[in-house]
């Protein structure tokens, strides 16, 4: 059963010592890393991560070495795979959090491009051409 994140919120705020609160609620969060999520959502989509890496428009060693931990994306990068792998908007909020990253926020001009590109499932290389064309930060 999962508990609403507003509900643990809550909950947080009312409680009088974390130790409490943590032990009744630590089987709603998450330990997951960001390797085994990227793994999870590889297996779900049905896809080679030599596929995700090339429609991400990384580099093949640099894309392998995020999917085995060895390096740790930047957010832009992670949007990129995020893309490339075809994630849902809330597949890709998940991911971005998973990294400790903040999510896409609709009112950021940036955000919004991504959010946008992700919805109409865009290339890397079409929202990039849409943030240039609006004089945004390209994903790189």
């Amino acid at each position: 059963m999962q508990k609403d994140t507003a509900k643990i919120v809550e909950e947080l705020g009312l409680c009088s010592d974390f130790k409490t609160f943590y032990d009744e609620n630590k089987q709603y969060m998450t330990d997951r890393s960001l390797t085994e999520l990227l793994a999870e959502l590889v297996e779900k989509k049905g896809i080679r991560k030599s596929y995700a890496i090339k429609a991400a428009e990384l580099s093949e060693v640099y894309g392998y070495q995020i999917f085995s931990g060895i390096r740790h994306p930047e957010r832009n990068k992670l949007l990129c795979l995020a893309v490339g792998m075809n994630l849902t908007l809330d597949e890709t909020q998940n991911l971005l959090k998973c990294a400790g990253y903040s999510p896409l926020y609709v009112k950021l001009p940036f955000d919004s491009v991504i959010i946008y590109g992700i919805c109409k499932r865009l290339s890397v290389i079409k929202i990039n051409e849409i943030l240039f064309e609006n004089n945004l930060e390209t994903l790189g």
